[in-house]
């Protein structure tokens, strides 16, 4: 299996040594394997360097007193720090390709899904939940960060009209607003057709911004559609509160050793549960990134500036459909195999970039 080593940006560990970078590597990868410390005796015997126990001992208290390693209370060995953790990503470690079976086994269960974005998104955090026992998460495309296809209004009754957004390549928005105004079709259709004649083509982040400017030599509009659409432009340009994330695996994620006491446990769920921190958390993509196609980003413990996730670390990759972007990650204890996430994570990005997803569709009713 083919293998390449990451670029990042961020903490260097080149002010080591040959030997302590050696050594560093084979703690964090012990640890990473078996969750717990490392002593100087294994390591002596894994090592190709032909080092004494007594020579990995004196490089482990060199990296201890660096801040590479850490010691626990009443044990002999050592197990990686933060910042341990970030040398090991940035420099040390090397990326393992997925296998042959499995990235075909992603393109085609990916692949035939593409008509059905909320089957297609659970199936993404499904598979990286699965595939690495961590907790798998996709959010859907930003709808801001889309281009308006087109705006229509639909008179659903006396009282009742629909909005609805056509965003380019990707989904449709509707929002129900009950309105007391009696609105003549003609001038709807006239009023319809100048709106879109000015928004059609621009992101609906810039409508929402330029919205005024684009129609307030409309401000006579007999339907009182220019006006509504104004009032109510934090709901019809913006991103949706609710109904972006998507996320699996947590019953292999709660299997780490790490979540073995109740309250460890229930701090977990806690945030899983909280929508809105999820997905402000991964679209912020924290720590040092890799230089792919898809930004591949890792956040370690603290690097993520947020006491509440101070002891994960997450993996973030962007994903485009059309000119919308979306976010595809996991998340799990720092002791995570960073290669094998960062691989996944960049493989299903690259899958996931598409010129369109269909079937997608947020609603929203709401009284006008």
């Amino acid at each position: 299996m083919s293998k390449r080593r990451p670029t990042y940006h961020g903490v260097s560990s080149s002010t080591l040594t040959d030997r302590e970078r050696a050594i560093l590597r084979l703690v964090v990868r012990n640890f990473i394997d078996t969750a717990g410390p490392v002593g100087s005796r294994k390591l002596a015997k894994q090592s190709s360097l032909g080092l004494s126990a007594a020579t990995v001992r004196n490089t482990l208290s060199d990296l201890e007193e660096q801040g590479y390693l850490r010691h626990p209370h009443r044990s002999a060995g050592r197990m990686p720090t933060e910042l341990g953790y970030r040398a090991f990503v940035n420099e040390l470690m090397e990326t393992p390709e997925l296998s042959v079976q499995e990235q075909k086994l992603l393109n085609e269960r990916l692949d035939r899904l593409m008509g059905d974005a909320d089957t297609l998104f659970w199936e993404t955090s499904r598979l990286l939940g699965r595939m690495s026992n961590l907790l798998g998460v996709v959010l859907s495309p930003k709808i801001s960060t889309g281009v308006l296809e087109r705006l229509d209004v639909v008179q659903l009754s006396e009282s009742n009209i629909m909005i609805v957004i056509s965003v380019r390549s990707l989904l449709v928005k509707t929002i129900v607003y009950e309105t007391n105004m009696e609105i003549r079709r003609q001038d709807l259709d006239r009023i319809v057709s100048i709106l879109n004649e000015r928004l059609a083509g621009l992101r609906l982040e810039e409508i929402r911004r330029d919205y005024v400017a684009r129609t307030k030599d409309l401000d006579h509009d007999p339907t009182g559609i220019v006006q509504l659409i104004l009032s109510e432009s934090a709901v019809l340009f913006s991103d949706p509160v609710k109904g972006r994330l998507t996320h699996s695996g947590t019953r292999g994620l709660l299997a780490q050793p790490e979540f073995q006491s109740t309250n460890e446990v229930r701090q977990l769920i806690d945030l899983i549960e909280d929508e809105g921190y999820v997905v402000r958390l991964f679209e912020q993509a924290p720590g040092s990134q890799l230089d792919t196609n898809h930004w591949v980003s890792v956040g370690i413990g603290s690097e993520i500036q947020d006491e509440t996730v101070s002891p994960y670390s997450i993996v973030t990759a962007r994903y485009n459909v059309g000119q919308s972007t979306g976010t595809v990650g996991l998340l799990g204890p720092m002791r995570m195999d960073y290669g094998r996430a960062i691989s996944l994570v960049e493989t299903m990005a690259s899958l996931l970039d598409r010129p369109a997803i269909t079937g997608s569709r947020q609603q929203v009713h709401t009284n006008g």
